[in-house]
């Protein structure tokens, strides 16, 4: 087994580890407390052919491994989560639908510009009752005349209300077979009639992401739109879920990663009794234990992310990554947190924004039960 970065490999790394700490980390406190949402950074990110990095050069992608994909999220959520997960729903679940299923003319259309961070794509799956539940979908798509019509709505959708916003590819029920919902993915543009965004949530975290629900009112688009064979939006949906579940696992080794070089930084420089407390025995304990865990975490995301390149399975990789490194970041910024002292409760210190966005990861895409379902089914039990 080797362990070693390709030279590729390394040159993304360390692209996007300079410019997170060059570009995203002076401005990370002020984007989180005005909820700005940061298009500046995405230029540049486009700029420098990072908003498109898994998919083939000629629709304007990095044409790079899924490994570097990881790579580059784990930098960004190393020093911001809502930089990182702008970026990360563009790639694997906005963009990633549309390259895996879409038709040439698909592609050529939106590909280029997706990769070029000129506009970001979004995924619709959640409503409010299909959640975890992810097959109970309500939304409703009838053709009429050629066209799609679209009647429902979504939540908790990434990248869908900001100035850039392009297309989200949806589900929807597009019929029914033996008793059962036939499940479709269609492709809706940003300003289509009927198509309605709503008010940006007030959350946690990830304050300078954009999160909001969608309404679809007799909403119509081209038959055309359909995205892959009617009736595989289920089976093509929870595919999107595996693959961005490896792009999470590595926003929990980056945010636990970014919290353990916090910790060791204030610990260098906070005096008590003396001395640094960084040579306190219970300071050292749980700095050795969340370095520990982060590198077994960040191999397992690692194996994952080979495995998909290979063509191998990888849903159990990916759903043991997703559930351990989630649970990781939430109490590696705790301790972090606690390592501070009453420093840790000040905004003005990153292990604050740290600590309030780590939660998501144990619920996003895919929530921790979920994962041990997927796990255990797996296994065979």
């Amino acid at each position: 087994m080797n362990f070693d970065l390709s030279d590729e490999q390394r040159l993304i790394r360390d692209t996007v580890r300079d410019f997170a700490r060059a570009e995203v980390a002076p401005v990370a406190e002020e984007l989180d407390r005005t909820k700005s949402f940061p298009y500046e950074i995405v230029a540049k990110l486009g700029g420098l052919g990072l908003m498109g990095i898994p998919f083939p050069e000629e629709y304007g992608g990095g044409g790079a491994d899924t490994l570097s994909y990881a790579l580059a999220v784990e930098e960004l959520a190393r020093v911001d989560s809502s930089v990182c997960i702008t970026m990360a729903a563009h790639t694997s679940l906005g963009t990633m639908p549309i390259y895996l299923w879409g038709t040439e003319e698909q592609k050529a259309e939106w590909l280029p510009r997706l990769c070029s961070g000129e506009q970001l794509a979004s995924f619709g799956l959640t409503e409010p009752e299909a959640g975890s539940d992810a097959g109970n979908v309500h939304t409703q798509a009838k053709l009429a005349d050629g066209d799609w019509v679209i009647d429902g709505a979504k939540q908790f959708i990434t990248n869908a209300g900001t100035d850039i916003s392009g297309v989200v590819s949806i589900t929807a029920v597009t019929g029914e077979v033996d008793g059962r919902k036939e499940i479709s993915n269609i492709i809706v543009p940003k300003g289509t009639p009927g198509y309605d965004i709503g008010e940006a949530y007030r959350k946690m975290g990830w304050n300078a992401s954009d999160t909001r629900p969608l309404s679809f009112d007799d909403c119509k688009v081209p038959e055309e739109n359909l995205l892959g064979r009617r009736g595989e939006g289920f089976k093509n949906f929870l595919h999107i879920l595996d693959g961005g579940r490896i792009g999470v696992a590595a926003m929990g080794v980056g945010l636990a990663q970014g919290a353990l070089d916090e910790a060791i930084a204030y610990a260098k420089e906070r005096q008590a009794f003396g001395r640094s407390i960084s040579k306190f025995q219970s300071i050292q304990a749980k700095i050795a234990d969340l370095s520990a865990q982060i590198e077994a975490a960040r191999l397992l995301t690692y194996k994952a992310a080979l495995e998909k390149d290979a063509e191998k399975p990888f849903t159990l990789t990916a759903a043991q990554a997703k559930l351990i490194t989630g649970r990781l970041a939430v109490r590696a910024t705790e301790e972090a947190v606690q390592i501070h002292g009453g420093y840790g409760f000040i905004e003005e210190y990153p292990v604050c924004r740290f600590y309030r966005d780590a939660k998501i990861l144990t619920i996003g895409e895919g929530t921790d039960e979920v994962q041990q379902m997927v796990i255990a089914r797996r296994l065979g039990c």
